[in-house]
């Protein structure tokens, strides 16, 4: 195989301009052959727990924020017909603002990076970039920001991921691989006052790393004669024993948490040895099922309490229903059999650090596709709803998911051909703001036609979300 050059790769990347222009990201007009965004997501909820569909409904229903973040199928379907350079990279699949956030590193630092991968897979860079620039935009008009102040954001974010393509273009592949943002490097990195930040950052610390296994046990569990239970909350929290609905064929609720203990043995094999043998330490004590997310809910996520020396040593694990990616639909199929190793192997070549327990396993009788991870460990997000935002604090977090996205993508793609194609100038960042502010508008006119099939009766919701 010929190893082109340094600057034979960049070349690479300016000459795809001339098929796709950088102005040409700029465009989006759903076509009169559109699919319908109603009948796209209904479609999905075949496969998930039919008394957990409600609930799903309900949370993309309250703003068009919450259906842009349930929406990623439509997103896909839409930009399989947009321009592409023909560079891929490992996609995150899902790349709004709420799936990038802090969480722990195996040295037990607080790290920065993105935190979803259930929709990952090879495909074009600038679809995760034009997802994302397209979630500020309508976390900004959330607020009531101005449409100027929303444009700056979807340009930040992409102002910041091509300066960062080309900063991690220059990186060594080592150097690059081992490279991640901590809270020292946002600090660093900051456009707002230090005293401001320092104060944000310290808060913000303090609350992830409060988010611990010691610390769900109390929100998660009881004792119930003399054992611990997964706490019976419906409808979002539920002890196996105590779950709505039919059971797979042919088996009993008395057999779940045997299906679950082996489960469970089968996801150590998808561990390094190391961490197989620190595992092995715990025991599984109960098994229950939660209520997660707005685009995952009605998928299986189950929560696993497993116990080490006593009490004061808990683990939570997750393990999480992995389903083919919205993206396969369009894109190459996943080269995994296993979807839950689809998530898995995306999330560790895209992110810096991953938790150390992040495996996946296949779940009795039916056959499901689960990965594996810690429920809690530090893990953090910005409000970014919240009421005291501001364009600049929502425009310093942009720049930073943009550079985020970035690194992901120079992990996993040609980062040269990238950034020749970029450029140094503006011309991309106007064209996925314009881009980003025509999908929003469409993003809103999908949410009223989400609602209006709600009202109708087409489409069930419940009251509790």
């Amino acid at each position: 195989m010929t190893t082109m050059s340094v600057q034979q790769r960049r070349e690479l990347g300016r000459s795809k301009r001339a098929a796709t222009p950088r102005s040409a990201h700029a465009t989006w007009e759903p076509g009169p052959d559109r699919a319908d965004p109603v009948a796209l997501i209904e479609e999905q909820n075949a496969s998930r727990l039919e008394w957990l569909v409600p609930i799903r409904h309900a949370r993309m229903s309250v703003s068009p924020f919450t259906f842009f973040r349930g929406a990623a199928r439509v997103m896909a379907s839409d930009l399989a017909g947009t321009p592409r350079t023909g560079l891929e990279v490992q996609l995150g699949g899902d790349a709004h603002l709420s799936n990038f956030g802090a969480y722990a590193s195996p040295e037990r630092q607080l790290v920065f990076d993105q935190n979803d991968f259930d929709e990952t897979l090879p495909g074009p860079w600038e679809w995760d970039l034009k997802r994302l620039a397209t979630s500020f935009v309508i976390a900004g008009q959330f607020h009531g920001f101005s449409k100027k102040h929303c444009g700056n954001l979807a340009a930040e974010v992409t102002r910041s991921y091509r300066r960062g393509i080309a900063h991690f273009a220059a990186m060594g592949y080592v150097q690059l691989w081992y490279d991640y943002v901590d809270t020292d490097d946002i600090r660093s990195g900051a456009g707002i006052s230090s005293k401001e930040l320092d104060k944000r950052l310290t808060r913000f610390t303090r609350r992830a790393e409060k988010r611990t296994s010691a610390q769900a046990l109390g929100k998660y569990a009881e004792r119930v004669d003399g054992r611990w239970r997964i706490r019976h909350e419906p409808p979002l929290l539920f002890s196996l024993s105590d779950l709505p609905g039919e059971m797979p064929a042919g088996w009993t609720r008395d057999e779940l948490p045997g299906a679950a203990a082996a489960a469970l043995e089968a996801y150590k094999g998808t561990l390094d040895d190391n961490r197989h043998a620190l595992l092995d330490h715990y025991d599984l004590v109960e098994v229950g099922l939660k209520v997660v997310g707005v685009g995952s809910v009605g998928t299986r996520c189950l929560l696993l309490l497993l116990l080490g020396r006593d009490d004061g040593d808990p683990l939570f694990l997750q393990a999480k229903e992995a389903t083919n990616s919205v993206l396969e639909e369009f894109l190459a199929p996943s080269r995994y059999d296993n979807h839950g190793q689809r998530v898995v192997e995306g999330q560790r070549l895209v992110q810096a650090q991953s938790d150390i327990f992040l495996g996946w396993t296949i779940g009795a009788p039916e056959g499901r596709h689960f990965y594996v991870r810690q429920l809690r460990d530090w893990k953090g997000s910005v409000d970014v709803e919240a009421p005291d935002t501001t364009p600049e604090q929502l425009g310093f977090y942009a720049g930073l998911c943009g550079l985020t996205l970035a690194r992901g993508h120079a992990r996993t793609g040609d980062a040269e051909a990238i950034a020749g194609y970029v450029g140094k100038g503006e011309s991309l960042d106007r064209a996925i703001a314009e881009f980003a502010h025509a999908y929003a508008a469409t993003n809103l006119e999908d949410h009223q036609r989400f609602c209006a099939a709600i009202e109708d009766g087409t489409l069930p919701c419940a009251e509790t979300a």
